[in-house]
């Protein structure tokens, strides 16, 4: 069956009216903690494959995006770049939709449209877009999570916290033109976003996607994941021994924590509408700044 550029196996499956969770890639990614949570979601739930791109290339440029080439049972194959719906069952009355995103690099009204059909044509309640930014923060303190559900803060989740600041201004994912037709279709838009330590650059960040994970296993009670927390708990346990190695890491690191237990005391007290942005010392912002520069040279 084919809903706008995307294919599915017939029979399709009824879906009783399914959450989507999603994540995009590279866009918002940090770490790959969120393709990361939901591969685990899905194991947890024996999700099964729905529906994928029919002409991948349309969308998808393979020199940025490459195919890769594997092999079962002596057979070659290749696999090509694709953004793929797989779907499992739920207990509490509706099913779920995990949505696997890739950044398009052409055609992306169209993609984008065609995403939107497939929400459509399965009678889709709510999308949660999960991922993963860079931020000033320790990684000896709990990762923070910001929510929001339909453009305002998400209330009555355990483990948010409300963005603080300014909204952001700047280069942005053509993803979020989805928004705003979301509304227009009636269905709840929610998005997660895990702040990760930018002195900490991991290819997969176990700590964050098991962050991730935890929140939407409160939000969907959902049992946990705790093979990712303690693959999380290592990781950290190394990345904190090399920092007792560099002197000036650690001056950094003792600074974060300090601007980290300073806003969030007060945050305790103070209304979300009245809290400003974190500010960090010139000092650390200068030093991040130099850290990003040799992430980015090397």
């Amino acid at each position: 069956m084919r809903i706008g550029a995307f294919e599915f196996a017939e029979p399709v499956p009824e879906l009783r009216t399914p959450h989507v969770i999603a994540s995009l890639t590279p866009w918002v990614d940090a770490g790959s903690i969120a393709t990361v949570a939901l591969k685990a979601l899905e194991r947890q739930s024996g999700a099964q494959d729905l529906g994928s791109l029919a002409t991948p290339g349309t969308f998808f440029d393979f020199t940025r995006y490459r195919p890769v080439v594997e092999y079962q049972d002596d057979q070659r194959r290749i696999t090509l770049p694709n953004t793929r719906f797989r779907w499992s069952r739920g207990s509490k009355g509706f099913d779920f939709i995990f949505l696997h995103m890739l950044e398009p690099h052409a055609f992306a009204e169209e993609y984008i449209d065609s995403v939107l059909k497939v929400l459509e044509h399965f009678k889709v309640h709510r999308i949660c877009r999960i991922g993963g930014m860079y931020d000033a923060v320790p990684h000896t303190r709990p990762l923070l999570v910001t929510g929001s559900l339909n453009g305002e803060p998400l209330q009555g989740v355990s483990g948010i916290v409300p963005p603080g600041g300014n909204p952001y201004q700047g280069p942005t994912s053509i993803a979020f033109l989805m928004g705003d037709k979301l509304t227009a279709l009636g269905i709840e838009n929610m998005n997660l976003m895990a702040r990760l330590p930018q002195y900490v650059q991991l290819e997969e960040d176990y700590s964050g996607a098991a962050r991730l994970l935890e929140i939407l296993c409160a939000l969907y009670d959902l049992p946990p994941e705790p093979a990712l927390s303690r693959r999380g708990v290592r990781q950290y346990e190394r990345i904190s021994a090399e920092v007792e190695g560099d002197p000036r890491v650690k001056a950094l690191l003792r600074r974060m924590e300090a601007d980290y237990d300073a806003r969030e005391q007060p945050a305790q007290l103070t209304p979300p509408s009245e809290r400003s942005a974190p500010r960090l010392s010139p000092s650390v912002e200068q030093f991040l700044g130099e850290l990003d520069d040799q992430a980015k040279d090397s």
